[in-house]
């Protein structure tokens, strides 16, 4: 297959398999489809995976990260092992932690995360990490009391006890677990009781003990339906749930993915990535591309959020990629970087085969960027691609494994996963079955008894379209959440997922995000979060400028306001743009459960959050912070 854009082609047979789908129609109305690509084995456990590379490249470099000097330092694939059976001998020792007693780290990413998520899943521990902004963003620590109530851990791990205190006092009273610190002493007696806890232990600790044999005996025992992580759902679309991953589901879709992407095998994946392990992108799929395929995992300290991107920039100067895996706000802030910086834009595209968006829609804007700038300094675009699924899913069901025409489509199923389209309203349903799909939730069997179908499938919750379906190869386009979409006053459908991405395409770049407004309304609004760097630079005001002038400045409200009217001008019809919007001048709440770890929005909660602005957005006579079309 061969990618055209323009004058510019390139042949991407060596990177992928061809694309290729069966479709089924049955007699009920639903579509069947699958990859006609045998699942080949996938092995019993992820741990397989770190003995195999130990044996045969112990030199590899595995594992790197920033030490306190800023130099990068790191593990081997042999040293990484043999760290990971003493961390495992120590668990099995201690006996606090296994198939009721969950390891649970709070903290953010790091060497001596993975070790111990890597020593858990050696042994058959469930690991399960939460999101550390339960910890650190929060004020109540609500949800983090809910999740450690429903774990009842057997070991917890965090970085920093100090910067944890408030969140370590908030569950003091909530577990008997010990608690594992890094990189510090154990707090003395004079210190915050928040600080410190009765049985307190350094990491180092955990190296300390060998048994080889206790631990070769626990590993023979893991199987693939050996529970393997607890990993908590974002909470995008509802309260997080405890989603039960086996063995089998980390092994199964890299396994897939392997057969999609067969330059892996020549051709060792480096990667440079800060999505987080209690997510199932940064955790499953990223981490776990990495050891299956032998490669070298270079952890990112930065995030795609105001201040700390910069982290991210200065690691690109130092680690060029071939693969760059990202959420598309990383985007967003990654391309006008390489516009401005020659030296930044040679090193990312020196070596880069695959430019890889997930979590959320791209926008065209961004799309377009990226392959007129790989084009630029190459002479051909690099293969921009995606893939769909969930945390119940590990999360690959649908990959890209080709160079899509535009934005939006999420491929075919990868080998071993079937899905199911039905009719629903105005939307084709999707559903998954296979080796990569949960066996349920954990301890809420009320929940995993309504997820699935009486055929066994996934209720996903998710909508797709063919791009042609005269040409079903050409793959699916992911056409939004079934929930989320919702009918005006006058029985016309709203497409809120291709409803935001175009706003924020139309409304580019003073755009963060956008919340969809007029539920049984009589037109549609828009609730937008506002890129508040980018409106003060259009507007030339001062990085100090508070939000309230920035949101109301004439040239800021000039430009949403010209966005609207071209979305008016080129989407024919009163679902396909809005009328008036109102510009937000905080940003999304964690307690509220408006933004997950990835940066993706949840809309029902900012909806239901924010009513008294939907109703401003919708009042007969609009106030003036509202922007109105005449």
């Amino acid at each position: 297959m061969q990618i055209n854009m323009g004058n510019i082609t390139r042949d991407t047979g060596l990177l992928f398999a061809k694309p290729r789908m069966s479709v089924t129609q049955r007699a009920d109305g639903a579509v069947l489809l699958e990859s006609p690509h045998i699942l080949e084995d996938y092995g019993r456990c992820i741990g397989d995976d770190l003995e195999r590379w130990a044996r045969l490249e112990p030199e590899r470099l595995f594992l790197q990260e920033r030490d306190a000097t800023g130099q990068w330092t790191g593990l081997t694939y042999a040293q990484a092992l043999t760290q990971v059976h003493r961390i495992a001998a120590w668990l099995l020792k201690d006996g606090r932690s296994g198939p009721d007693h969950p390891v649970v780290v709070l903290s953010d990413n790091s060497i001596e995360h993975a070790l111990l998520m890597l020593a858990c899943l050696h042994v058959g521990i469930p690991y399960s990490a939460l999101s550390p902004a339960y910890s650190l963003v929060s004020q109540d620590h609500a949800k983090l009391k809910t999740l450690i109530t429903l774990l009842d851990p057997g070991l917890i791990y965090v970085a920093d006890p100090v910067r944890y205190a408030a969140a370590l006092a908030s569950i003091r009273d909530l577990h008997t677990a010990p608690l594992v610190i890094s990189g510090y002493s154990i707090p003395s007696v004079g210190q915050p009781a928040s600080a410190s806890s009765p049985d307190m232990l350094p990491f180092a600790d955990l190296l300390s003990y060998a048994d080889d044999e206790a631990v070769a005996d626990a590993y023979a025992q893991v199987g693939p339906d050996t529970v393997a992580k607890i990993l908590f759902t974002s909470g995008s679309t509802g309260d997080p749930k405890g989603v039960i991953n086996t063995q089998r589901m980390l092994c199964a879709p890299q396994q897939g993915l392997a057969q999609l992407w067969p330059f892996m095998k020549d051709s060792p994946p480096i990667l440079l990535d800060w999505l987080p392990w209690n997510h199932t992108f940064g955790g499953n799929h990223n981490f776990n591309l990495i050891l299956k395929n032998g490669g070298t995992l270079y952890l990112d300290s930065g995030k795609p959020m105001p201040g700390m991107f910069d982290a991210s920039l200065r690691n690109l100067q130092d680690v060029s990629p071939s693969l760059y895996l990202n959420v598309p706000r990383a985007f967003d802030m990654l391309v006008p970087a390489l516009r401005a910086d020659r030296e930044l834009r040679r090193k990312f595209f020196s070596r880069l085969q695959i430019i890889f968006y997930a979590a959320a829609a791209l926008p065209q804007t961004l799309w377009d960027a990226l392959i007129e700038l790989s084009t630029e300094e190459l002479g051909h675009p690099v293969p921009m691609v995606t893939s769909w699924g969930s945390t119940e899913t590990a999360p690959l069901a649908t990959h890209c494994n080709y160079q899509a025409a535009r934005s939006g489509v999420i491929g075919l199923p990868i080998p071993g996963v079937q899905l199911k389209l039905l009719p629903n309203g105005e939307k084709l349903e999707v559903r998954v079955k296979g080796p990569n799909v949960t066996p349920g939730y954990y301890k809420q069997p009320e929940l995993t008894q309504t997820a699935f179908d009486d055929d066994g499938f996934y209720r996903i919750g998710d909508a797709v379209r063919f791009v042609d379906s005269d040409q079903p190869e050409l793959g699916l386009l992911f056409d939004g959440r079934v929930a989320e979409d919702f009918k005006l006053s006058s029985g016309t459908w709203v497409n809120t997922g291709k409803l935001r991405v175009g706003g924020i395409e139309a409304l580019a770049p003073i755009v963060q995000d956008i919340v969809i407004t007029g539920h049984d309304r009589d037109f549609v609004g828009f609730l937008i979060f506002p890129n508040a760097a980018a409106c003060r630079q259009l507007a030339g005001l001062a990085p100090d400028t508070p939000m309230t002038d920035v949101v109301s400045h004439p040239v800021v409200r000039s430009h949403i306001e010209k966005g609207m009217m071209a979305m008016k001008r080129n989407w024919a019809g009163t679902s396909n743009y809005p009328q008036r919007a109102i510009v937000m001048t905080d940003a999304p709440s964690v307690d509220g459960n408006e933004i997950t770890d990835k940066g993706y929005i949840n809309q029902a909660a900012v909806l239901r959050r924010r009513a008294q602005l939907v109703d401003r957005i919708h009042a007969a006579v609009p106030d003036a912070d509202v922007i109105a079309l005449s």
